[in-house]
């Protein structure tokens, strides 16, 4: 049976797609003897001569050619693989896979999303949404977006907190709110809430306060919530950011403050894919303009 090498056949395939000993030398980055030595390996293993050389010029053998067709097309294959995974860690590609709250998906959020794949066109973009207050262990997304207030679960991946967002008890406008001062005043009332065990927290210095508040409707969408208060249904808690302009509700002012809530950004390894830590970047960047009190 012939025994070769996988350098043999790589500086043969390149001694013939040069054309000589100096010009594969040169393109292998290697001595010219080391060429010519493996050449003399590759023959002993094939048991017939692959070239015939002269001063002037090299020429294959039959067997040559043979092992010429059979090879090159292995070796280039090769030199892509090579190619490709070193334009994995070099240059940013590949599919991205991202997991976000359904609540978070804002017109801001998509525009950051949108000026990203224009300035990274080799790296595509999956987009999916979660509703609820977490999302389910999925590995099959490189990075996972979590709105929260209490502190996340333990789990096996790395979390790293990039925001703070302060948020607000909100009502109609047509909403009595004098007799509401205190958090425990929101007991009693009705209230839009975004699940069914969501409690609302608020912070007074260390301390903090769970007021247990009873649901009039459930939606996970800010937007719905929004316009359910608008509609006097009820109270509701909301980041402030979705309430700035043409807000068409009242903020309560309570001697307490509504826990902030937190964006937190979730990924399996410290040791980040190149296009997983571009995006990244490029969020944390631009991340001031989700910031809105």
């Amino acid at each position: 049976m012939m025994q070769t090498s996988l350098d043999d056949l790589l500086f043969f395939v390149t001694l013939v797609d040069e054309g000589s000993l100096t010009k594969a030398a040169k393109k292998l980055n290697i001595a010219k003897s080391k060429v010519s030595r493996h050449l003399a390996q590759l023959e002993q293993a094939v048991g017939n001569p692959l070239l015939m050389r002269t001063t002037r010029k090299q020429t294959l053998t039959e067997s040559g050619e043979l092992l010429y067709q059979a090879s090159k097309p292995h070796i280039d294959a090769l030199y892509q693989v090579e190619e490709d995974v070193s334009s994995l860690i070099n240059e940013p590609k590949g599919q991205l896979n991202i997991l976000l709250p359904l609540e978070f998906f804002n017109q801001i959020m998509s525009s950051l999303i949108a000026e990203f794949v224009r300035l990274y066109p080799k790296i595509t973009l999956n987009c999916a949404h979660y509703s609820g207050p977490l999302p389910q262990d999925n590995h099959k997304f490189d990075i996972t977006f979590v709105l929260h207030e209490a502190q996340l679960p333990e789990s096996n991946w790395v979390a790293k907190t990039l925001l703070s967002f302060p948020q607000s008890i909100y009502a109609s406008l047509e909403f009595d709110a004098s007799a509401i001062n205190n958090p425990e005043d929101l007991i009693e009332q009705h209230c839009i809430l975004s699940h069914s065990q969501e409690q609302w927290l608020f912070r007074e210095g260390d301390k903090l306060q769970a007021v247990p508040v009873k649901a009039r409707a459930i939606f996970s969408s800010p937007e719905m919530r929004q316009q359910a208060t608008i509609r006097n249904l009820g109270l509701t808690k909301l980041p402030n950011y979705t309430c700035q302009l043409d807000c068409k509700m009242q903020r309560l002012t309570l001697s307490k403050q509504p826990l902030a809530q937190q964006l937190s950004v979730l990924y399996q390894s410290r040791d980040i894919p190149l296009k997983t830590r571009v995006f990244l970047d490029f969020f944390q960047d631009n991340i001031g303009r989700l910031e809105i009190n």
